[in-house]
């Protein structure tokens, strides 16, 4: 029991959440136009989740390996850095999650598109290959991109417009201009989770050289690209609201407004790094939220 426990906490259960808004988003869309199939929504946040927890062991086996995690890092303990786990231990792990991720693939590319859309199938098992190689190459290896500060440009692609886009189409089978505006919020807001993590971080990755964004931008500028980060997703929700308004009920999703705008009025107030920590997990069920009534709202 003790051993499941130490694993539940390696796959950080406090991120799949957010992992899966675009997959609502995205089914929600599906049922308004009618095109809405159960199996195919399931299999999406199965794969998703297996994509989301093969990145978080991933980025533990890569964090450890550099030495980023050590005694100066403020969040939770990672697995490697307690020495709960073993490094052969994590890479097995990870070796069955990819094995897991490429069946949940197979599954969902062959129940979307069976043998009637070919090219499609092609391409969603190149961006699945994609997938799990960013999931990999976020701090694993002598070139990971989280190392260089582009982790924000791959969440922002993954978690918003592959996640969003990239689900519709496997229920219509085409691309539909409604997932846009959507696709960007999800994908800005996650990509403000990742901030918020960088910036409570950010001392730590300098010694490390582990050069973020946040890091690049220094403590003022990251709050800063953080404001553009939320409100940039908030207009463009905002924005998709006005454009495709058809009753009140599309607007629900006005409500995710009020814990974001108190997000940012906290993360104004933070002068201490550590206490980031605890918007990491309000950011991302706000997220979570405006995605759940975005969705449903859009149905009425």
């Amino acid at each position: 029991m003790k051993n499941i426990s130490v694993w539940i906490s390696a796959i950080r259960l406090r991120t799949l959440p957010l992992s899966i808004s675009g997959i609502i988003v995205a089914g929600c869309l599906a049922e308004y136009n009618g095109l809405f199939e159960p199996l195919i929504f399931i299999l999406a946040i199965a794969a998703t989740i297996s994509y989301q927890i093969l990145s978080n062991l991933a980025n533990d086996f890569g964090d450890y390996e550099k030495g980023t995690d050590n005694e100066d890092r403020i969040g939770p303990e990672r697995a490697l850095q307690s020495g709960k786990i073993s490094q052969d231990q994590m890479f097995h792990a990870i070796r069955m999650n990819i094995l897991i991720c490429i069946v949940l693939t197979v599954l969902l590319i062959f129940t979307a598109f069976g043998s009637k859309h070919l090219l499609l199938a092609l391409l969603f098992f190149f961006l699945a290959f994609l997938s799990v190689r960013a999931a990999m190459k976020y701090t694993v290896g002598n070139n990971a991109y989280g190392y260089r500060g582009l982790g924000d440009v791959y969440v922002f692609i993954f978690f918003g417009l592959l996640s969003v886009i990239g689900c519709y189409i496997l229920f219509a089978k085409q691309f539909d201009h409604v997932t846009i505006l959507p696709a960007v919020t999800i994908g800005l807001l996650s990509a403000g989770v990742l901030n918020l993590n960088n910036m409570r971080d950010i001392h730590g990755d300098l010694k490390s050289n582990k050069i973020t964004l946040a890091v690049k931008f220094g403590s003022k500028k990251a709050k800063f690209y953080h404001y553009f980060l939320i409100i940039g997703g908030i207009i463009a929700s905002f924005v998709f609201g006005v454009l495709y308004y058809v009753s009140p009920f599309n607007l629900l999703f006005f409500i995710a407004y009020i814990p974001l705008f108190l997000h940012l009025k906290r993360v104004k107030n933070i002068s201490d790094p550590k206490d980031f920590d605890p918007e990491l997990k309000k950011l991302a069920l706000s997220t979570v939220l405006l995605a759940l009534l975005l969705g449903i709202g859009h149905l009425f």
